[in-house]
């Protein structure tokens, strides 16, 4: 069984800076490309940003490029994401996911196990 557990997020100003982390247990963490995903109140879950199993290939979605920074490293079995400039648009739950093989991925239907989210809320 894989357990994913997201910390960091917070109530930040526009423009503010949040560090999130997604801690992994029960699989090979360094085999697996990750993402991360957001939900905000009344829309479906998005894509944000994924990361390949060995942090070569990184790809955004376009609204946060050059603000988001995903990385990993793969001895603390931690997956991170460095978010700067923050936007109101930016509120929302965030998820870690773990991803069926070591390739990075858009889609959903590619994570095959999700942490439990944490609130990120931007005040204007």
């Amino acid at each position: 069984q894989v357990q994913l557990v997201e910390s960091g997020g917070g109530l930040v100003q526009a423009g503010g800076s949040l560090r999130l982390s997604c801690g992994a247990s029960g699989r090979t963490f360094s085999s697996y490309g990750m993402g991360w995903f957001r939900q905000a109140p009344g829309k479906e879950r998005e894509f944000v940003a994924t990361i390949n199993y060995s942090g070569g290939i990184t790809v955004y979605e376009d609204s946060v490029k050059g603000r988001f920074t995903i990385s990993r490293d793969n001895a603390k079995n931690t997956l991170y994401l460095q978010m700067n400039s923050l936007k109101p648009d930016d509120t929302a739950v965030y998820y870690c996911a773990l991803g069926r093989n070591s390739g990075a991925f858009r889609l959903r239907s590619n994570y095959v196990y999700w942490g439990q989210g944490t609130q990120v809320t931007v005040s204007s």
